[in-house]
């Protein structure tokens, strides 16, 4: 499906190394992924150079960092990016993928299962709704990939994560303006914003990632509930 040798290659542009094992994963993971498309719609880029491309190179740039490490939890994971690629390439990692499409869930499931991932929790759940159970503040760390505008994003994910801990947001060129656009929102939520790291992908896209710290608990007011969230962002 994919070309293994071009991904090892695009890879090693920021020293990410990958295993003849990891390069294997990650080409069943493709075919999985455009066989799978074909009957629950998970994703519209299915050509080879742009799966390895806007899919695996951006969810590797996102589990090279430091940050990635622990408990991990993937708010909206879709398709499974960045979590699934992150448990391949750091097979350490305690995964949770949160999911509220069951078409979806069941989906991770198979492809988990199909490719011998273990040390993985699926969670069929909303995150606002998830961070008011047994999920609130359990992780060491919250990633979220095109889910949302960035202050409705840190409602969704900070109250998941420790104090401690860090939420990283990928985000495309204009991170830098949500960022600031969610500066009240950080705060609020016991979060800041320690850093953000700028990528460019092969075929030329940019991209960023906001690196959040946990600096305090998250009040119990929040997250309120999702429609309130995303009409009023904080």
């Amino acid at each position: 499906m994919i070309d293994r040798e071009r991904l090892a290659e695009k890879c090693s542009t920021w020293n990410i190394s990958l295993s003849p094992v990891q390069l294997e994963l990650l080409d069943r993971y493709a075919q999985i992924l455009v066989d799978y498309n074909q009957k629950v719609n998970l994703t519209a880029i299915v050509d080879p150079q742009g799966i390895e491309d806007r899919h695996f190179v951006d969810s590797l740039l996102f589990a090279a960092q430091p940050e990635v490490q622990g408990r991990m939890v993937d708010v909206g994971t879709g398709a499974g990016f960045p979590g699934v690629v992150a448990k391949i390439y750091k097979p350490d990692l305690e995964l949770t993928l949160m999911e509220p499409t069951g078409k979806r869930v069941t989906f991770l499931q198979y492809l988990c299962g199909e490719l011998g991932l273990t040390g993985i929790s699926f969670v069929k759940e909303r995150a606002e709704e998830a961070a008011r159970k047994q999920w609130r503040e359990a992780f060491d760390l919250a990633s979220a990939r095109a889910v949302a505008a960035m202050p409705v994003l840190c409602e969704y994910c900070l109250p998941l994560v420790r104090k401690g801990g860090f939420f990283l947001a990928m985000k495309g060129p204009d991170a830098d303006a949500e960022a600031a656009a969610a500066s009240r929102a950080l705060q609020k939520l016991g979060g800041r914003l320690a850093e953000t790291r700028a990528f460019t992908l092969p075929d030329g896209s940019e991209r960023r990632i906001l690196v959040c710290e946990k600096i305090s608990q998250t009040s119990t007011v929040y997250p309120r509930n999702g429609g309130v969230i995303a009409k009023k962002p904080l």
